[in-house]
C-alpha cells in the first residue's frame, strides 16, 4: 500500500480533496467532544483530519505512505502526524476517543489485527467510523461496462461486509450503524465512482491519476479502449442506456459506525 501511495502522491491533493457532505457525515456519525482525541487511520495526505481538526478536535493522523504524510504536514502543523499501519499503531492503549477510516480498509493486510488495534487505542466507548464501498455495491457501479478488467481487481481487494463484520466483532467492536452513500452530483472527492452522474470526469488525466484503481490496478489498454468506448457512448446518448442499467438500490458505498466493548461486557 505504501508504495501504490508514493507512487500517487504527486498529483492526490488536486483531485482528492475533502468533501463538505461526506465530512459532516463523518462527523455525525463520530460524535465527537472538543477537544477530545481523534485518530485517521490511513489518513493519506489529510484531507479529511484537517477538516474535522477545524472543529477544535486534537487530530492524530497515520497513514504507511512518508511521500503522503509529507504533503499532509506542510498543510497542517497541529496535527500528530505519524507514519504507521492499522495493524500497527504505535499509540498507548485507551489513548483516543474515537476513530475514522475513509476508504483505507481494502488496504489493510490483516482486517482482524488492524480493528483489534484500533480497539485497544480506543477509550471505553469511543466510536469508530469506517466509509468504504463493498464487493457488492461495486459491482453495481456502470465502470464495470467500460473496466472490466479493472473492476474485478478492485472489486477482489475489497473486503465483504461479512468479512469486516466478523473482524469487527472478534476484535470487541460492536456494529452501531450503518449507512449508505449514494454519489452527490457536486461531490469534491474525486474517489472511483465520482464520475457516476458525470461520466467526463474520467477522460481528466489528474482524476484518474489520484484514483488506485486507475493508477494501478488498471491495464493502460483496457482503459484507453474503454475511454475511447465511453467517449462514443457520451457522444451518441447510449451512456443514459448504460448507466440506467446499473441503477440500484445498493448504495454507492457505505458508513459503518462501531464502538468499543469493554472487555468485561464481551458476551
Amino acid at each position: 500500500m505504501d508504495a501504490k501511495y508514493n507512487e500517487i502522491g504527486t498529483d492526490y491533493n488536486s483531485t482528492r480533496k475533502a468533501d463538505l457532505f461526506l465530512t459532516n457525515k463523518l462527523i455525525k456519525h463520530l460524535s465527537p467532544r472538543k477537544n477530545g482525541i481523534y485518530l485517521d487511520i490511513g489518513c493519506g495526505t489529510g484531507n479529511y483530519t484537517n477538516e474535522l481538526e477545524k472543529y477544535g478536535l486534537r487530530l492524530i493522523g497515520i497513514d504507511p505512505s512518508e511521500k503522503m504524510l509529507e504533503k499532509a504536514r506542510l498543510k497542517n502543523s497541529n496535527v500528530d502526524w505519524k507514519l504507521g499501519t492499522a495493524e500497527n499503531i504505535e499509540l498507548s492503549d485507551n489513548s483516543v476517543d474515537g476513530v475514522i477510516g475513509s476508504l483505507t480498509i481494502h488496504h489493510w493486510t490483516d482486517l482482524k489485527k488492524g480493528f483489534s488495534e484500533l480497539h485497544r487505542v480506543l477509550k471505553p466507548d469511543g466510536r469508530i467510523v469506517i466509509f468504504t464501498s463493498t464487493p457488492k455495491q461495486m459491482k453495481g457501479y456502470w465502470l464495470n461496462h467500460y473496466f472490466p478488467k479493472m473492476l474485478e481487481e478492485s472489486i477482489d481487494q475489497m473486503p465483504s461486509i461479512d468479512k469486516v463484520e466478523e473482524a469487527m466483532t472478534r476484535s470487541n467492536i460492536a456494529i452501531v450503524e450503518y449507512e449508505k452513500y449514494y454519489i452527490q452530483p457536486d461531490l469534491q472527492d474525486k474517489f472511483l465512482y465520482c464520475g457516476k452522474q458525470n461520466p467526463d470526469l474520467y477522460f481528466d488525466e489528474q482524476i484518474r491519476n489520484g484514483i488506485s484503481s486507475f493508477s494501478s490496478l488498471a491495464n493502460r489498454t483496457e482503459v484507453e479502449q474503454g475511454l475511447t468506448n465511453l467517449k462514443s457512448d457520451i457522444d451518441s446518448g447510449k451512456i443514459n442506456t448504460i448507466i440506467d442499467s446499473y441503477d440500484n438500490d445498493l448504495g454507492d458505498y457505505l458508513y459503518i459506525i462501531g464502538k468499543k466493548v469493554s472487555r468485561e461486557h464481551r458476551q
